[in-house]
């Protein structure tokens, strides 16, 4: 079984076991916290609402043949239990069987979720965690070697979501073409982290340098982690350290995470070694059982033609930028930000408790990650996904999708729902319903040097109305 084992990757492995896992962990803990609120039987978006009406070969999910919230954190404890197992080691010794059943019973629990989550969860990190712990559950256990076959799918997925990434960017906005693009992007990017504004500010030309550096990364160093070692190895660290310089800079979920495990794909024992020797592996195993080979190379076979449908859209003019194939989120199209926006609009929530408001009566709901009050920095989120702020962000681009869960929120906040008000960082009610409330959007911007004195990291001005107040079961006026 030479030919069927990668002599040279157990660091490569282990990163790629643990690493996911690990993401599995905050993917669950996600669930526990914001779910039920946002998707729950009470939720602004109610599953059962939704399972009633798509069918199940659409989205395939447990939650088709029931749903209700203690199901719901049955199905989340059990995948942080399963994730943690491997995270802190306990499959690995065992079997291949193992690692294998607990990685995709933990997929299999996972994508019940994402295909119940609608809106808040349609997100590509959503779909790339999936097909990332699909391939892990092929990686083997201690007892075996690393399969060639396994190590190139994970590389494979890598390359889509780099090349894809830079491809849409080329295809999509003239602001990655003219190198302009961050010239905007840290200041209208959906969550900004605590530098960002730091970032921002960096000189012009810097910034172009940025934008030339990313395309060479998206471009060009996805096709070296294809090649021989040790050349894939430095191209695996290029990436990483182009995606750690993005989780510095914004706040992405686990999109930048994932990425970083991945790149592990291509990293070899030998080359880590000459560099570290204490993180050489030890690379003793048994002989590979003949059932295992023979699940690694069909899972292979389905998932190269599978393949055809995301390379077809690599090449494609009207590449689609984070799309599903099938629905069971394998072998999908990656991409990021084929568009940069220009401007920065906020929508703001107030309430008040006035029954006849004038314009001092109105308080601010602020929300944990999304930019509220102007002297509040940014805070650093990711690798955990605040999946209300993030629709706070869509919502405020015009987008008609996000109206649907919007004016139900708006009606939780009126009723003082508990879950509903945890999802903030502050209630201005401290828990009291409030009489009122309303929307209205704000154009923002990044203070100046000179302004942050007055310790001022957004400048905002009021551009219109998105709601008129709204109370419980009466109209306004």
């Amino acid at each position: 079984m030479d030919w069927f084992v990668a002599e040279d990757y157990g660091l490569a492995r282990l990163v790629l076991q643990r690493g996911v896992a690990l993401l599995y962990v905050v993917a669950f803990v996600a669930v526990l916290r914001q779910f039920p609120a946002l998707l729950g039987e009470r939720g602004l978006l109610p599953v059962p609402r939704f399972t009633a009406r798509v069918p199940a070969r659409a989205t395939p999910s447990l939650f088709h043949w029931r749903y209700s919230d203690r199901l719901l954190r049955v199905v989340a404890w059990t995948g942080l239990a399963l994730a943690l197992a491997v995270v802190v080691g306990l499959p690995q010794p065992g079997p291949p069987w193992l690692p294998m059943l607990t990685f995709l019973v933990l997929y299999g629990l996972y994508l019940s979720v994402v295909n119940v989550g609608q809106v808040f969860y349609g997100f590509d990190w959503e779909s790339l965690l999936l097909e990332a712990g699909f391939l892990a559950a092929f990686l083997g256990s201690d007892d075996v070697g690393t399969p060639w076959i396994t190590l190139v799918a994970f590389r494979w997925l890598l390359f889509r979501v780099e090349l894809g990434a830079g491809l849409i960017k080329l295809r999509g906005d003239t602001a990655w073409r003219d190198l302009t693009a961050l010239h905007y992007h840290h200041e209208t990017q959906p969550m900004p982290g605590p530098l960002s504004w730091f970032f921002h500010h960096l000189p012009g030309p810097l910034h172009k340098v940025e934008v030339l550096a990313n395309h060479v990364t998206q471009l060009v160093v996805p096709v070296l982690l294809l090649a021989p070692q040790p050349v894939a190895t430095w191209a695996a660290a290029v990436v990483v350290v182009t995606q750690l310089w993005l989780v510095l800079s914004g706040n992405f979920a686990w999109l930048n995470w994932v990425t970083i495990v991945l790149a592990f794909s291509a990293v070899s024992d030998d080359v880590v070694s000459g560099l570290v020797p204490s993180l050489a592996p030890d690379r003793a195993y048994g002989p590979t059982p003949l059932w295992f080979a023979v699940v690694v190379v069909a899972v292979g076979a389905v998932l190269l033609v599978l393949s055809w449908w995301p390379a077809r859209n690599l090449f494609s003019r009207r590449q689609r930028m984070n799309a599903s194939f099938n629905a069971f989120h394998l072998m999908g199209a990656y991409g990021a930000f084929g568009s940069i926006t220009r401007r920065r609009d906020e929508v703001v929530v107030e309430g008040t408790r006035a029954a006849d408001p004038g314009e001092d009566d109105w308080e601010e709901y602020v929300f944990r990650g999304k930019p509220g009050p102007t002297g509040r920095l940014p805070r650093q989120f990711a690798p955990y996904h605040l999946r209300l702020d993030w629709g706070m962000w869509f919502l405020a681009l015009g987008s008609s999708a996000q109206l649907s869960w919007f004016l139900p929120f708006l009606d939780r906040l009126l009723e003082a729902d508990r879950a509903t008000l945890r999802l903030l960082a502050h209630d201005p009610f401290d828990g009291e319903r409030p009489v009122w409330v309303r929307a209205r959007v704000f154009r923002y911007r990044y203070s100046t040097w000179e302004e942050l004195r007055e310790r001022v990291w957004w400048v905002r001005r009021e551009v219109g109305a998105l709601t008129a107040p709204r109370g419980l079961h009466r109209p306004h006026g």
